[in-house]
C-alpha cells in the first residue's frame, strides 16, 4: 500500500473522519461504517490532507493544466491540493497550479458571474470529497465546459464501492456518464487491507466483519 493511502487513513481514523457503528445512509441502507472529510478542521490536519491529494494525483499520472473545487466542500480541498502541489517537496518537485471553484449563487455585483479564481482552460482536475449522488461533480463538468476548458479527471478522497439503482457504483456511473476518470485516494477494500493488518487498534468487535457482509451485499460485484 503506497506510503499516502496509510497516511491518509491514520488521519481519517485520527480526526474521526472515519466511524464505525450503524449509520443510515440517504439510501436507507444501515451501514457499518461513516465517512465524513467535513471533520478534517485544523491547519495541520488540512497540509496533511492537501499532500495526501498531491501524491495520489502524482501516482495517478494524469496531465492536467488546473485545479478546479466545487462549491462547497471542494473549495477549501483544491486550495489544500494547490499549496500541496506548489511544496519543494511535492512528488516530481514543486509545480505552481492555477485553480478555480465556483459560487453556488451567481454574484450580481463586482465581477459577477458564478466562478472563482483563475480562468477555466485546458485540462482540469476536479478535487472533491466523495462521490455519492455525483451532483456536484456533474455540475462541475458542466461549469468548465461552458467556459471553454477539458474536464478530464475528479479526484476523490474514498470510493464506497457500493452499487446504486443501475448496478453501477457512483463512480461507475460518474465515469460512463461524463467520460472523466476518477481517482479515489483509497477505496473500501484499501480500507480493509489497512484495517486488518492492524492499522486502527479501536476497531469494534465484529467491524471487518461486518463491513465485509455489507460489502458482499451492496458493493458492485456482489
Amino acid at each position: 500500500m503506497p506510503a499516502y493511502q496509510t497516511e491518509f487513513l491514520r488521519l481519517a481514523l485520527e480526526h474521526e473522519v472515519l466511524k464505525f457503528g450503524t449509520f443510515t445512509l440517504k439510501s436507507g441502507r444501515q451501514s457499518p461504517y461513516f465517512f465524513n472529510l467535513g471533520k478534517i478542521s485544523s491547519g495541520a490536519a488540512m497540509r496533511a490532507l492537501g499532500q495526501a491529494y498531491a501524491q495520489a494525483l502524482a501516482a495517478s499520472g494524469l496531465a492536467y493544466d488546473m485545479l478546479f473545487g466545487p462549491a462547497y466542500k471542494g473549495i477549501p480541498l483544491v486550495t489544500a491540493v494547490a499549496c500541496a502541489l506548489a511544496d519543494p517537496a511535492a512528488p516530481g518537485g514543486a509545480r505552481d497550479v492555477p485553480y478555480a471553484y465556483n459560487r453556488k449563487e451567481a454574484k450580481d455585483h463586482g465581477e459577477g458571474g458564478t466562478l472563482v479564481g483563475a480562468p477555466p482552460a485546458g485540462r482540469v482536475v476536479i478535487v472533491d470529497d466523495v462521490l455519492t449522488a455525483g451532483t456536484a461533480l456533474r455540475e462541475a463538468v458542466r461549469l468548465l465546459k461552458s467556459a471553454g476548458a477539458q474536464p478530464t479527471a475528479a479526484v476523490i478522497a474514498l470510493d464506497r464501492q457500493e452499487k446504486g439503482a443501475s448496478g453501477l457504483s457512483a463512480v461507475q456511473e460518474m465515469e460512463r456518464d461524463s467520460g472523466i476518470r476518477v481517482v479515489s485516494l483509497v477505496n473500501v477494500q484499501t480500507m480493509l487491507s489497512y484495517l486488518s493488518a492492524g492499522g486502527a487498534a479501536q476497531v469494534p468487535a465484529g467491524t471487518l466483519d461486518a463491513i465485509r457482509a455489507y460489502q458482499a451485499q451492496y458493493g458492485v460485484g456482489a
